[in-house]
């Protein structure tokens, strides 16, 4: 005989799991690394898509290197049921979202969903507006680790209420859910999505281009770069500005620009989701997304994010406090034609020049220059940095202390 569970039982099993569950502060302790499939396949997504690209990322060393979230984003919905439940594309998705984020889990990966506070997506497909807590229960029935959040077709909404209530919706279903708010930075929320999401989106969608903006929205690597100047005092573990996803190896920009696309993305401790074909990488995107010491910036555990130091115009330099008396600095060339990089270390040190929680000061101090990219130390802040910084291209250097 079938025995009845009294709802008293109920409301205390779902109490007990949310006691239990990992706080949601520690959720992200430093910016989260995957795949995402907007940047390239849009809304042509599939069961059979998502089980080559878990399978590939275990295949090509990116899960090793620190990614583990696989997400689909927009179009992978068709419509609700008659209880409101939320319905995957049969056809696209045959086996069911659990069966696919058994598979994902198998490999040791995460799972990640895409939903919008709209009352649809910006696909036209279902969005969550009145249905979060019926969503947020269905997703983690179905295993899902993480969650991006959209702001199409909000019709007139409070961005910072409609994001706290998914929020709430995701802390009573009983399941780590790392919560990524992607309204475009349209309404600053940098000064209140601490606490609310993990990460933030503080631009407009990115193309896959270096230098360029497009009428609708779609912005270049530069200019995204340029909207997070000002933004580093928002981040830190468990809270970060995302400039959105990594548009390396789409083909849109030469294997210089995606090296500097990524330094820049690892300094800002941004998010890295990839959004290439994994499968069909060529070593060299597949070399320069697993870098590991240029990952390292990115994952350092002080979760601080890097800022614009110098503005010289065509040349840049930006910088990074890293944890043990650390730091980055990542020297980029905006223009087009080759720069001659000609950096003396000591002048720098004049401005007394010092990065606060790590104790990593230029003027005191002796380090020694790394080269995240060639793997190689390169000299000390005892004499010039001088280098040739080809078009669109960035040097990025560690700095640790020789003496103290």
């Amino acid at each position: 005989m079938k025995q009845k569970v009294s709802p008293a039982i109920v409301v205390l099993l779902i109490w007990y799991a949310a006691l239990n569950a990992q706080p949601f502060e520690s959720l992200a302790p430093t910016p989260p690394m995957g795949w995402n499939s907007w940047n390239k396949f849009g809304c042509n997504v599939s069961e059979i898509l998502i089980k080559e690209m878990a399978d590939a990322m275990v295949k090509s060393g990116m899960r090793d290197a620190g990614y583990n979230y696989i997400v689909i984003d927009d179009c992978w919905q068709v419509g609700r049921d008659s209880a409101g439940n939320i319905i995957a594309d049969p056809e696209r998705f045959p086996s069911g979202m659990k069966a696919l984020a058994d598979y994902v889990h198998s490999k040791g990966l995460k799972f990640g969903l895409y939903s919008c506070a709209g009352s649809s997506t910006c696909q036209g497909r279902p969005g969550s507006r009145g249905y979060q807590f019926q969503d947020a229960r269905q997703y983690a029935a179905w295993g899902v680790d993480y969650l991006k959040y959209d702001w199409c077709n909000e019709e007139g909404q409070n961005a910072k209420a409609a994001y706290k209530t998914m929020h709430d919706a995701l802390q009573a279903c009983g399941r780590p859910v790392v919560f990524s708010i992607c309204e475009w930075g349209e309404n600053k929320p940098w000064e209140w999505a601490n606490g609310i999401g993990h990460l933030w989106r503080t631009t407009a969608d990115i193309r896959d281009c270096f230098d360029c903006q497009i009428n609708w929205g779609g912005l270049g690597v530069l200019q995204i770069l340029d909207k997070q100047a000002g933004l580093e005092k928002f981040a830190g573990p468990g809270h970060w500005n995302d400039p959105d996803m990594l548009e390396i190896g789409n083909g849109g920009q030469t294997i210089t620009e995606y090296r500097t696309h990524f330094s820049l993305w690892c300094m800002l401790a941004a998010p890295l989701m990839a959004g290439n074909d994994l499968r069909t990488m060529d070593d060299s995107i597949r070399d320069l997304l697993t870098n590991p010491e240029v990952i390292a910036v990115n994952q350092d555990t002080l979760g601080f994010q890097g800022f614009k130091f110098i503005d010289n115009g065509d040349l840049e330099v930006w910088v990074k406090a890293l944890s043990g008396s650390e730091a980055a600095f990542c020297f980029l060339n905006r223009t087009s034609q080759v720069v001659d990089l000609n950096f003396n270390w000591k002048k720098m040190g004049i401005y007394h020049f010092s990065i606060a929680k790590n104790g990593f000061n230029l003027w005191k101090n002796n380090y020694r220059v790394r080269d995240l990219w060639r793997h190689k130390q390169i000299g000390t802040t005892k004499e010039n940095l001088k280098t040739k910084l080809a078009g669109h291209g960035a040097i990025l250097v560690r700095l640790s202390a020789i003496d103290f």
